[in-house]
């Protein structure tokens, strides 16, 4: 088993949401520690849990993904992890140096250059200089700001700074990292580079990732603690439940609504055959065969149109998009003022994983390839199953294990 490097135990802490009464309250405490008496455990007027009661330990070689929406607490909790405030209740104990991206340029001093704030970030992690000259060209390289290393860091764009500060997080190889969204402002290419780092560094540190970004999460978390008002709602190495209990906060079936329309056709309905509905989401089993019936008005008369569908996730990502095909026994039938039109898709064995997800109906001219009518959230299907997985597709796979003799 690891070492456990972070762990906290029974941590709270409240805040105040009047200004002037939360410095009231701060300076009756100081003068309250200072002659003895004890902090008031109960809460005054105008305050509030942050974090309340909240445990967990981190050991060598894990990773926590730190979730929930904005005012969960995370923030707050990092901020009491890395020393910059103090808990009201309970107690932190954190083993070892500690690297910390907490807040974009956090630790830089801007009329500094950047080599020369690579020395203060390090030394501030209690490394020696000794130590960040052996490592130093690493860092720059890591970077990829070499150009601008003698560039005072407050000219430097909100990335520039993710990359420098990442860098030497990371490459001190620090016993315990935190990390706290600043990785969304990074390009692609950067963030790939800072999970390989991750990946190389984690057997030799714990560390506690911050995101809203479940894919991020569920690419290297270990294990999860999901956060509702300051309390622990799910804790726990089941990364896949986890993630599936942050979404359900926000797993309402949005109704349909038009980005675009030339008059042609109006959207008046749209379900899923012989399937319930829940919360706005029609239930439908892991790879069942699935019918979904689109109703339109016709409100300008228009010959066949072609028909496709996008399905997005619960973070709004496109994943899969039909084909835009039209299945019609007269190859050019015509539709009139008033008609009714029944748009009918079907899919064999639907093998989304679980979870909820939108559907986009697209409608264009057959002729032209113009569009008529796109409808956001048409639909909203609930995918069931047993089974807890992250990514958006769960593929019924035949597996054969053989064995051969060199």
């Amino acid at each position: 088993m690891g070492e456990v490097l972070i762990k906290a135990e029974n941590v709270s802490k409240k805040f105040a949401k009047d200004f002037k009464r939360s410095l009231y309250y701060g300076v009756k405490d100081v003068f309250s520690k200072v002659s003895g008496g004890e902090r008031k455990k109960e809460l005054r007027k105008t305050e509030f849990w942050a974090v309340k009661d909240v445990s967990f330990e981190v050991k060598r070689g894990e990773c926590l993904g730190l979730i929930g929406h904005n005012g969960a607490g995370k923030s707050t909790l990092l901020k009491m992890l890395n020393g910059l405030i103090a808990p009201d209740e309970g107690s932190i104990t954190m083993r070892g140096k500690i690297g910390a991206l907490i807040e974009l340029g956090a630790g830089f001093n801007p009329i500094l250059t950047g080599r020369e704030n690579i020395y203060n970030n390090a030394s501030v992690l209690g490394f020696t200089k000794e130590e960040v000259n052996k490592k130093f060209d690493s860092i720059v390289e890591f970077s990829e700001i070499g150009e601008f290393l003698d560039m005072p860091v407050q000219n430097y764009s909100s990335g520039m700074k993710v990359r420098l500060g990442f860098a030497v997080a990371a490459q001190m190889e620090p016993d315990i990292l935190l990390i706290d969204e600043v990785l969304a402002v990074g390009d692609m290419g950067f963030v790939l580079k800072c999970f390989k780092r991750i990946d190389e560094i984690l057997p030799h540190t714990a560390v506690i990732f911050v995101s809203h970004s479940m894919p991020m999460v569920s690419r290297i978390c270990t294990q999860i603690t999901l956060m509702n008002k300051g309390v622990i709602q799910y804790y726990g190495v089941d990364v896949g439940k986890g993630i599936d209990s942050y979404y359900q906060h926000f797993s309402a079936g949005e109704n349909a609504y038009e980005v675009y329309s030339n008059q042609t056709l109006k959207f008046i309905s749209a379900s899923v055959k012989d399937r319930n509905i829940e919360g706005g989401n029609f239930i439908i089993g892991w790879n069942e065969d699935v019918e979904m019936i689109f109703n339109l008005q016709v409100l300008q008369p228009l010959l066949s149109p072609l028909c496709s569908i996008a399905i997005y996730n619960q973070e709004q990502r496109g994943i899969a998009e039909s084909k835009t095909t039209i299945s019609l026994d007269i190859e050019d039938e015509q539709y009139f003022k008033n008609d009714t039109l029944i748009i009918k898709m079907s899919t064999k064995k639907l093998s989304l994983s679980k979870g909820i997800y939108s559907i986009t109906l697209n409608i264009s001219d057959k002729k032209s390839s113009s569009p008529i009518l796109k409808i956001n959230n048409a639909l909203n299907i609930q995918v069931t199953n047993a089974a807890q997985t992250w990514t958006s597709y769960l593929l019924d796979i035949d597996t054969v294990i053989s064995k051969s003799k060199i």
